[in-house]
């Protein structure tokens, strides 16, 4: 059962009916274009019997938007949710619907070549039985992956082997960096990333109109198997060419943009031009809200710019690895110009009030689009919005301080928190006057005092339950999908309870892909170092026969290959391949089995490994969010 929907919230409803171009189908019409099947069956299960994902799960966007979704937001999930094979151009075909993401088949001479094979191996797998049911036993020739997301690569396993890619068969194309970011981005901050990573994308949600109804670059995440296969061969230039089973592909790499490895590709036989992530049908993120690296617009606004020169021009349709095609020269050009100087202008004039002495939040509540960016549907905020973007611009050039020394040394949240409630009148008189802002609808408000209560007092159940009301409030009134998954599952989080970590991407191929200094830096960023401070460890590791020195001091875990000036003699030396390296750091315990199996050789203190890893602090999946 939902709850009612406030006035304010309908009244934005029908705001937005009256002011976006909800007559124009275009996209309506592009998104069913080329429709040659459906999902063969609606659960694509895991080996266990478990759903990994339901096509159908989202059946329920169909006719006018309820009470409780936004009418923007719901003609994006509507589109976004239509699952099936889809052909592009002759020869080129997508399966979209499986996942977050699409996968893409591109026909060669002896097989077929896979372009983003999902995050599980269980959809990839099934969308390749999809394809062929349609075109054909096609083998698969090669993989590309367009950049450094999971979404992009988690799935390969459920299209080729490692066997066959050991064997030549199969070559793995991605842009210079990928293994680095790839295994970066789900290692150093992983854990906190994948618990708002279920927040963001609304993965313990119901579906439903007062639930999940998608994340506006695509419903939600699957929850299978995540797979990696390194890749062999490495786009390293702008201009690259590389023929794979007879088809030309030239290459643009885009690094700093959509994501810190990424490239678009162009199909000069085919006049189809691939844009990875960089342009969809949504204003993306320049920092998304499970956590990232900033992203630089202006770079991203001229990398797009650079596309629309070197193929716009030659192209006949533009597809990415969500959403769905744009067909025809001047059609493409003006979807990609729009999604250039949306980037641009956010870029520029969040500078500009930068310059005015503007902080973050000032200049997102003053931004506005001009009309021609406003009314473009791809330009929606479904997934990034023009609000947390702009903050995001800022961070990225000024940092987390806006210069008012007022903020520069505030007291942590809780201790905040504590003292707001006391100048406040207490909890419940707090409670009452935000429940007097409730009803006047000022749900911003409400939500940032209830804050202040809770987290004073966590158990305050007045609290609790009127928060959740406002998060739902402000949940139903979100035209960003992610937005609103943030909202509903903290409203959910306080009615039901923490829900932990629905999908996390830190899988054994993952980690297994650590280069020894990323297994180290895994180390060091979990080093207790007050309880460490006082303590000192020296040890050599001998992987695949290069000697690194790591040494424990002052609470901090350095590494590096030792000099001729590094003379100390080590507590210990431990020799392995990479493969047991990796398990003695993931699998501490297992080191006398190592030993004992032969694989890891041991010389002086055989316990001086344990003794440093004892100082790692354990990693918490289920950390509180709208609690303290």
């Amino acid at each position: 059962m939902s709850d009612p929907v406030v006035e304010s919230v309908t009244a934005s409803f029908r705001a937005a009916q009256e002011s976006l171009p909800f007559g124009d189908t275009r996209d309506m019409d592009a998104a069913q274009r080329g429709l040659l099947a459906g999902p063969a069956r609606p659960l694509v299960l895991d080996d266990a019997g478990g759903v990994v994902w339901d096509t159908e799960g989202y059946g329920f966007l169909d006719g006018p938007a309820p009470g409780t979704v936004h009418p923007s937001l719901w003609r994006q999930s509507g589109l976004v949710a239509q699952a099936g094979l889809f052909e592009v151009v002759p020869g080129i075909y997508q399966v979209r619907g499986f996942d977050l993401s699409n996968i893409t088949f591109v026909e060669g001479e002896r097989g077929v070549i896979v372009i983003d094979p999902l995050i599980s191996t269980e959809t990839a797998a099934a969308a390749l039985a999809l394809y062929r049911s349609e075109r054909g036993e096609r083998p698969v020739t090669a993989v590309i992956y367009s950049h450094s997301h999971v979404d992009h690569f988690g799935g390969v396993k459920g299209v080729t082997t490692q066997q066959e890619v050991d064997a030549g068969t199969v070559p793995v194309l991605a842009p210079s960096g990928f293994v680095e970011h790839a295994v970066s981005e789900n290692v150093y901050a992983g854990t906190a990333m994948a618990r708002r990573a279920g927040y963001m994308y609304g993965a313990a949600l119901p579906k439903g109109p007062a639930g999940g109804v998608g994340a506006g670059l695509g419903q939600t995440t699957s929850t299978g198997t995540v797979s990696l296969v390194l890749p062999t061969l490495y786009v390293t230039d702008t201009g690259q060419r590389e023929v794979l089973d007879g088809v030309t592909i030239d290459f643009q790499l885009t690094p700093g943009t959509e994501a810190p490895s990424e490239m678009n590709f162009f199909f000069p036989d085919h006049a189809a031009l691939c844009m990875a992530e960089n342009a969809t049908h949504t204003l993306h993120n320049t920092l998304t809200l499970r956590g990232a690296l900033v992203r630089d617009p202006h770079v991203w606004a001229e990398y797009l710019t650079e596309a629309i020169s070197l193929y716009a021009h030659r192209a006949d349709v533009v597809f990415a690895s969500h959403h769905w095609p744009t067909w025809g020269r001047d059609e493409l050009i003006e979807f990609l110009s729009t999604q250039r100087d949306l980037y641009a202008y956010l870029h520029d004039q969040t500078l500009r009030g930068i310059n005015q002495g503007l902080v973050g939040k000032e200049i997102a509540e003053q931004m506005v689009l001009p009309p021609s960016l406003e009314q473009a549907w791809n330009a929606r905020g479904y997934y990034g919005s023009v609000s947390h973007n702009v903050k995001a611009i800022y961070q990225r050039y000024m940092g987390w301080f806006d210069g008012n020394p007022a903020h520069l040394w505030e007291h942590p949240p809780v201790e905040e928190a504590r003292r707001y409630v006391e100048f406040m009148g207490g909890a419940d008189a707090t409670v009452a006057k935000a429940r007097a802002s409730f009803e006047a609808g000022d749900l911003r408000w409400v939500v940032t005092v209830l804050n202040h209560v809770l987290f004073a007092d966590p158990t305050h159940a007045g609290a609790r339950e009127l928060q959740a009301a406002a998060y739902t409030q402000l949940g139903y009134g979100s035209e960003n999908g992610t937005w609103r998954n943030f909202y509903l599952s903290g409203a959910l989080e306080l009615r039901e309870g923490n829900f932990g970590t629905p999908t996390a991407s830190v899988a054994p191929d993952i980690l297994a892909a650590l280069s020894v200094e990323q297994a180290f830096d895994s180390i060091a960023i979990r080093i207790d170092g007050p309880r460490a401070g006082v303590e000192t460890v020296l040890l050599d590791w001998v992987v695949d026969g290069v000697r690194h020195r790591v040494r424990l001091a002052n609470g901090v875990l350095t590494h590096q290959i030792p000099s001729e000036y590094d003379t100390a003699p080590a507590e210990a030396t431990f020799m392995a391949a990479k493969p047991v390296f990796l398990h003695s750091v993931v699998a501490p315990q297992a080191l006398g089995d190592l030993v004992d199996a032969g694989s890891l050789q041991v010389e002086g203190d055989a316990g001086a490994w344990g003794r440093l890893l004892g100082f790692l602090d354990d990693v918490d999946p289920s950390f509180e969010i709208v609690l303290p």
